[in-house]
C-alpha cells in the first residue's frame, strides 16, 4: 500500500512538472523516468540505488584519473569558457545587424573599438554577477542580471558620448548594439548549455534529500530541468557519511527539514554548499519564494570562498602588500635588530613551528623579542606565582611577562613590528596578509579538534578579524568565536576591510603586549 501510494504521489508530480517543462529548452528526451519507480522503492526500503551512468562524473566514463580538486573544477571551467565564448558571438552578431543599420559613418577603427570595450565590460559584469556558468539561477534572474549589466554599461556610454569627441553620434549605436546582444544571447546561450550537457561537463553533482518522500521527485525535477546545474543523487540522511570525499560537492535539501537541523553543521563540512531548496515554478517544497533568496533556487549555505579565481586575486592582492612593503620596512627591521643585539647578544630571528594549511607546518619568522632562556623564565614564573598561570591559561599571553626583553622587547610586541618579517613568509606563499594567525602547538591544543580542522581549511595570516578587534585582550573562546566567523564568511571585502582596520589597530595599541 505504501509503496503504491507513493508511486501514485510520483505520477501527480510528474504530471504538474510536464506542464511546466519548455521543450525549447530541453535538447534531448529526459532520462529521468525509468529510475524513478526504482528510486522510489530504494528510498522506501531505507537504501540507496547505485547512481546511474547519466549523473556519473564524466572523467570517470572516460576512464581518465585526476585529483578531486582538479575535477570538479574543469568541468566548471570548460562551461563557463563555453558560454563567455557563446557572448562574444552574440555581441559579433549584435555587430553586423547594427552596421547594416547603420551603414554610413560607423565603419572604423573607434567604432569597433566602442563595440569591443562596451562587450567586454558587459561580459567581466557577467562574470562578477556569477553568470558563468550561472548554475542554480531561475531563468528570469539571468535575464535580470543581464540587464542589469548592459545597463551599466550603457550609462557608462552615456558619459563617454558627453566627453569623447564624436561620441554623440555612436551613443545610439552602442545602445542598440547592447539591446541586440540581450535579445541574441538567451538563444546562443541555448546552444552552448546544450552542447555543454551533450559533452557531459554541464552542471554538478547534489545528493538530494527530500522530507516526506519527496525525494523521487526532485530528482526527477532536476533531471528534467537540467538547466539548473544539478545532477542529482537520491540519497539517504543515514548514508551520508558513507560518501567517498571524491563525491557530490553540493547537497540539496527540501521538505520538512526540521529533523535534519542537528546535522545540518556536519553536512556544511560534509559538502561545500548546502541549498535549502526554495519552490520552483513546477515543485512547490517549501513555501520560500525565489524572489527571497535573489532569484536562485534557494538559500545557498557555503563554506569559505576557495574558488579558484579568489584565490588567485587573493594570492596577487598579498604579493602586491607584501613586495613593497618588505622594501619599505627593511629599515626598521633592521635598527630594530641591532637594538635586540645590544640588550641581549645572540640571534635577533626567531623561527618557531606553526600549524599551516592543510596541517602543513609553516616555519613562522619573527624578531626576537624575549630572553634566550624564556622558557626557564616562564617555569619559575609558574611555580611562584599561580595567578599569572592561570592567565596564561586563559589567554596564552601575559600582560608581565618576564621573558620580554626591556624597553625593546614591548615597543616591538606593543607595535606589532617584530610580525613584520613574516612578509617573508608571506611572498613565499606560507602565509597570507589576512587569515586567522598561526599558533603554537600549546595554544592550538586548547581548542576542540572540529576547530583546529577549520581552521586547516585556509591559509593562516599576518593578520585576523581578532587581532583587529580585540587583539590580546581576547580569550580562548573568543578567539574561536572571531576566527570562525571570519572563515565562514572570508571575502574579498572582507579581508580589504580588515587590512585598512589594522593599521589604526596597531597605532592604538590597545590590548597590545
Amino acid at each position: 500500500m505504501e509503496q503504491a501510494r507513493q508511486k501514485k504521489q510520483l505520477q501527480r508530480c510528474k504530471a504538474i512538472m510536464s506542464l511546466f517543462a519548455s521543450p525549447a529548452m530541453t535538447p534531448g528526451p529526459s532520462k529521468a523516468a525509468p529510475s524513478n519507480d526504482m528510486t522510489s522503492r530504494a528510498i522506501a526500503a531505507g537504501s540507496v540505488p547505485p547512481i546511474a551512468a547519466k549523473t556519473a562524473d564524466p572523467f570517470d566514463r572516460a576512464g581518465l584519473y585526476m585529483p578531486v580538486a582538479l575535477r570538479r573544477r574543469l568541468p566548471r571551467l570548460a562551461t563557463s569558457s563555453f558560454l563567455v565564448a557563446s557572448d562574444i558571438a552574440s555581441y559579433l552578431v549584435a555587430y553586423f545587424v547594427v552596421l547594416s543599420f547603420f551603414p554610413s559613418g560607423l565603419e572604423g577603427t573607434l567604432a569597433e573599438r566602442t563595440f569591443t570595450i562596451a562587450a567586454f565590460a558587459a561580459i567581466i559584469l557577467y562574470t562578477s554577477a556569477g553568470l558563468y556558468p550561472g548554475y542554480r539561477l531561475h531563468d528570469h534572474e539571468h535575464l535580470r542580471r543581464r540587464t542589469v549589466a548592459a545597463v551599466k554599461v550603457a550609462v557608462l556610454a552615456a558619459f563617454g558620448a558627453i566627453i569623447l569627441p564624436e561620441g554623440e553620434r555612436l551613443l545610439l549605436a552602442v545602445i542598440g548594439f547592447l539591446a541586440l546582444g540581450l535579445i541574441v544571447q538567451p538563444f546562443v546561450h541555448w546552444l552552448a548549455r546544450g552542447l555543454c550537457w551533450k559533452l557531459g561537463v554541464w552542471g554538478e553533482r547534489a545528493v538530494v534529500i527530500g522530507g516526506g518522500n519527496l525525494t523521487p521527485a526532485l530528482v526527477a525535477h532536476f533531471k528534467n530541468h537540467w538547466q539548473y546545474g544539478i545532477r542529482p543523487e537520491a540519497i539517504s540522511p543515514d548514508s551520508l557519511e558513507a560518501l567517498p570525499d571524491g563525491g557530490p560537492s553540493i547537497a540539496v535539501i527540501a521538505g520538512d527539514t526540521g529533523a535534519l537541523a542537528p546535522d545540518l553543521a556536519a553536512m556544511r563540512r560534509k559538502f561545500a554548499e548546502v541549498i535549502l531548496l526554495s519552490d520552483a515554478p513546477s515543485l512547490k517544497v517549501s513555501g520560500l519564494r525565489p524572489a527571497d533568496v535573489g532569484g536562485e533556487i534557494g538559500i545557498r549555505l557555503t563554506n569559505s570562498g576557495s574558488s579558484v579565481n579568489s584565490d588567485l586575486v587573493r594570492r596577487i592582492l598579498d604579493l602586491a602588500i607584501a613586495i613593497p612593503a618588505s622594501i619599505v620596512v627593511a629599515p626598521f627591521i633592521a635598527f630594530a635588530a641591532a637594538a635586540i643585539y645590544a640588550i641581549d647578544p645572540g640571534p635577533v630571528f626567531f623561527r618557531h613551528t606553526r600549524e599551516g594549511r592543510s596541517g602543513k607546518p609553516v616555519h613562522v619568522l619573527k624578531l626576537r623579542t624575549m630572553y634566550q632562556d624564556a622558557e626557564q623564565r616562564l617555569e619559575t614564573v609558574f611555580r611562584d606565582d599561580p595567578n599569572m598561570r592561570a592567565e596564561w591559561l586563559s589567554h596564552f599571553k601575559l600582560k608581565d611577562d618576564p621573558r620580554v626583553l626591556p624597553v625593546i622587547g614591548h615597543m616591538l610586541r606593543s607595535s606589532s613590528i617584530d610580525e613584520l618579517p613574516q612578509l617573508a613568509n608571506i611572498i613565499a606563499g606560507q602565509m597570507a596578509i589576512v587569515g586567522p594567525r598561526p599558533f603554537p602547538e600549546y595554544h592550538l591544543s586548547a581548542m576542540d579538534s572540529e576547530f583546529r580542522d577549520k581552521r586547516r581549511s585556509v591559509t593562516p595570516g599576518l593578520t585576523g578579524l581578532w587581532q583587529i578587534s580585540e587583539r590580546s585582550n581576547a580569550d580562548i573562546e573568543l578567539q574561536q568565536q572571531l576566527d570562525e566567523f571570519y572563515i565562514d564568511n572570508r571575502s574579498l571585502w572582507l579581508d580589504c576591510q580588515i587590512i585598512l582596520s589594522t593599521i589604526p589597530a596597531v597605532f592604538k595599541r590597545r590590548g597590545a603586549y
